[in-house]
């Protein structure tokens, strides 16, 4: 039976599903408000039951020149109806608010996507700074995209017109006007949107009245302008979420949250000294405002001054705690050797960002591996855990603080720029699904005399309160004689001081590691950590249902490992490592369990694409348009489906 011309038969259906997710990216100079945009648009398709993941990305300069391409600040969102890993890969709508956000961004959209952008700023002053020889919203160069250029500025001074503002501040209002078009495109409510204008401008009703009028200006604009084409609303339907309180979370806010909670749970009062950098310094924000839960906030002078006072703190009997990112580390160094030496407890937050020395400051990657590893003077072993979300990044702080507490150790735990920034919905947890672990002080002295460095079954020693009567004890960093503390340089002893340390964090019980998806043996498992999850989890999901036999393993306790990951992996006969670094978890496989481990790597400043591990595991298992995944000392496939960015290439270290 014939079908009729209007309807859809369920094989097209499935051919051309609607779209379960949209990616949107709002990029303009860093003074045009694009995070505040970008967070309040979260904040909107919070409210609205979409999941979602967002990727802030914004310039290291304090304030670049206006209009230049150093200067281009933007916020990714994707969100949808379905589960939302990423932050999405290829755009769907580009909002640019000047030439340097066009020229920065355009290639990130996917062929056909929308491009709205703000023509009164394409001026030749602006061509200019942003290296355009012509207008590229006239010279046809944008031919495979949906272009949608208006005079938003223009638009903005004639909305906000009635309130009198000059014209700077009439155009600070223009974020402001593209929210309401945003919010119009994808059937936002604006209401709490203006609720909390009227909040934030309290003391300035005028401007609160000024960015309501542009708000609802933009709205009025997409509900009523006879534009044909590409400007439609769209309307994504709540995805499905478990019944329960939830709330936007970012990293920043997980692992501070978790911290406390850690300290809650041991019954303990915390201490963070910390030092203000980028990404690390929302940690030492947040935690600034929950002095009614025990806790007590230093900005220190300097980096070693911020881990020097958390450990002072932890011989106080509190739980120290300290936080960086890669530069601030390198300077904690020393004293991190001392916390280990001393067997203190003492929890270390590194914010991974790229590059040595000050290198991206604001861009995001994970080439803190080695240092978290092994990067101390001296044989100074310490158990290290990863986050691979935001929301992730709670149940690992409260990890840290059991391991730190019940072991007597320094314990480092590894977010990064993109886990510290982004955020996604997080559904509350109960007090009640956490098992407490209450810290045991000595408190008096056991039979046979105090010593300071006698164990416990765990290898810990005990730990006690400066003041205790009759458990009078001094440490330091200089080797200590087993049990009594005592200074001691013998040769029997600092071997075994050092053995002790080293069976110490070896002998920390970390749970067995799980596949996430696929079976426990096959022809290919992808192995990741940190924030690299949502895009290998993806990239094996799709190619799983393409039939490939592929699984996916993500390693949470990277110091020490699960005791079953080496056979794990030895049951799979390939093993693809993608990070954002040159292949430092690759290296660290390698050594502990001997398995052909082939890395994927990308240094470029920003997350992987599901397309480009997509695209590793087709070259892998079938040769993919790339070829065969060379095994050693070789550039990888480039990347397919129109990925050039040229940064998916193996850089090896001498380790390798």
């Amino acid at each position: 039976m014939a079908t009729a011309a209007h309807e859809v038969t369920p094989q097209e259906a499935s051919a051309h599903p609607n779209a379960e997710s949209i990616v949107v990216r709002f990029a303009g100079d860093s003074g045009d408000g694009m995070q505040l945009t970008g967070g309040q648009f979260t904040l909107s398709t919070a409210l609205a039951g979409n999941d979602l993941s967002t990727f802030p990305d914004f310039p290291a300069e304090i304030r670049a020149p206006l209009g230049t391409l150093f200067g281009v600040s933007a916020f990714q969102i994707n969100f949808g109806s379905t589960s939302i890993e990423t932050a999405g890969d290829a755009l769907d709508v580009l909002v640019a608010m000047n030439p340097a956000a066009l020229k920065t961004n355009v290639d990130a959209l996917k062929l056909g996507g929308l491009i709205i952008a703000d023509s009164g700023e394409f001026t030749e002053r602006n061509l200019a700074k942003a290296k355009y020889d012509a207008n590229p919203l006239e010279d046809g160069s944008l031919a495979k995209w949906q272009v949608l250029a208006f005079n938003i500025s223009q638009l903005t001074l004639d909305a906000v017109k009635p309130f009198g503002l000059g014209n700077k501040e009439a155009l600070r209002c223009k974020n402001m006007w593209t929210l309401g078009l945003a919010l119009w495109m994808f059937d936002r409510d604006r209401h709490t949107l203006i609720d909390w204008l009227k909040a934030k401008f309290a003391k300035a009703p005028t401007l609160a009245e000024a960015n309501i009028a542009a708000i609802n200006a933009g709205h009025a604009y997409g509900e009523t302008a006879e534009i044909a084409g590409p400007l439609k609303q769209h309307h994504v339907a709540a995805a499905p979420a478990e019944p329960g309180l939830y709330r936007t979370v970012t990293g920043a806010d997980a692992i501070s949250m978790g911290l406390v909670a850690g300290a809650q749970l041991a019954n303990i009062p915390m201490f963070f000294g910390g030092y203000p950098i980028t990404p690390a310094s929302a940690i030492l924000h947040h935690l600034s405002r929950l002095k009614e839960f025990g806790i007590t906030t230093f900005q220190a002078e300097d980096e070693i001054a911020a881990i020097a006072s958390a450990i002072g703190a932890s011989y106080a009997g509190q739980l120290g705690v300290t936080s960086s990112s890669g530069p601030g580390i390198a300077l904690k160094g020393e004293a991190m050797g001392l916390a280990i030496m001393t067997e203190l407890p003492l929890v270390i937050i590194n914010s991974q960002r790229g590059g040595p020395s000050t290198g991206l400051p604001t861009k995001t990657e994970q080439s803190d591996l080695y240092q978290a590893v092994y990067g101390r003077n001296g044989d100074a072993p310490m158990p290290v855990i990863a986050a691979r979300s935001p929301s992730d990044a709670f149940e690992v702080a409260i990890e840290a603080v059991r391991i730190a507490t019940q072991y007597m150790t320094p314990v480092m735990v590894l977010t990064d720029g993109y886990i510290a920034n982004a955020a996604e919905p997080w559904k509350v947890p109960a007090v009640s699904d956490y098992a407490p672990f209450p810290v045991q002080y000595l408190d008096e002295a056991p039979a046979g005399g105090f010593q300071p460095y006698s164990r416990d079954a765990k290898l810990a020693r005990p730990w006690v309160k400066p003041g205790t009567p009759g458990l009078l004890h001094r440490i330091g960093g200089i080797e200590k004689a087993q049990g009594t503390g005592n200074i001691d340089y013998s040769p029997a002893n600092h071997q075994a001081m050092t053995d002790i340390r080293q069976a110490k964090v070896a002998g920390v019980e970390v749970p067995d590691q799980q596949v996430e998806i696929g079976e426990e043996s096959g022809q290919l498992v992808v192995v990741g950590w940190g924030s690299t999850f949502g895009p290998i989890h993806q990239a094996v999901r799709r190619a799983r249902r393409k039939g490939q036999d592929v699984a996916h393993i993500h390693i949470r306790h990277i110091w020490p490992m699960p005791a079953n990951l080496g056979t794990l992996l030895k049951s799979y006969d390939k093993i693809l490592v993608p990070e954002m670094n040159t292949g430092q978890l690759k290296t660290v496989l390698r050594d502990q369990f001997l398995v052909d481990a082939r890395p994927l790597n990308k240094v470029s400043g920003q997350p992987f694409r599901i397309a480009e591990i997509e695209a590793a595991i087709d070259a892998i298992l079938h040769g993919g348009s790339g070829g065969e995944v060379p095994a050693d000392h070789t550039q990888l496939p480039e990347p397919v489906s129109g990925h050039d960015d040229g940064s998916l290439r193996e850089h090896h270290s001498p380790q390798s």
